[in-house]
């Protein structure tokens, strides 16, 4: 799902993650058993957990030059409350980004994110009934994009693994 020019949002489940787990050994020609149970321990800790779902987050720019200028900008989207789902018109769901993709002190912020959202049982409710908008309030980016019909129904899906 994108949110504006810079932010895509790609919501993990098994079918993702194995998917990036089988890409990883293919690029990386991994094989041994070990090797391959490794991979899995890091990529399973993308998967969400009952009532809540994950996303990669990712800040995109196409221009090499655009790079740090466009990253230095999105300097604290992982802390705070920048980035939620809506859901009807009074329930909001926060992200919780994973720790240790950025360093203000250091000036410094990851291209990629992971973000978990808690949903308590009547905001999962609320979210199979719709309407939902993903948001992003940050001095860098600020939209609210509402989700497809497709996509709730797929993430509704994923509420139910």
């Amino acid at each position: 799902m994108t949110v504006g020019p810079h932010l895509s949002f790609v919501f993990e489940n098994r079918e993702t993650v194995l998917f990036q787990v089988q890409e990883m050994c293919r690029v990386e020609r991994i094989v041994d058993d070990a090797k391959i149970q490794e991979e899995l321990d890091v990529y399973n800790a993308l998967l969400p957990r009952p009532g809540e779902l994950a996303a990669t987050m990712f800040i995109e720019i196409e221009d090499k030059d655009q790079i740090q200028p466009v990253l230095d900008r999105f300097m604290g989207i992982d802390v705070g409350q920048h980035v939620w789902f809506q859901v009807g018109r009074d329930v909001a769901v926060a992200g919780e980004f994973e720790a240790g993709h950025s360093d203000e002190e250091k000036g410094k912020i990851s291209a990629v994110h992971l973000v978990r959202f808690l949903f308590p049982p009547e905001a999962e409710r609320a979210f199979r009934a719709g309407p939902v908008w993903l948001v992003v309030d940050h001095p860098a980016e600020r939209r609210r994009v509402e989700l497809s019909p497709e996509a709730r129904s797929a993430l509704v899906e994923d509420f139910a693994r």
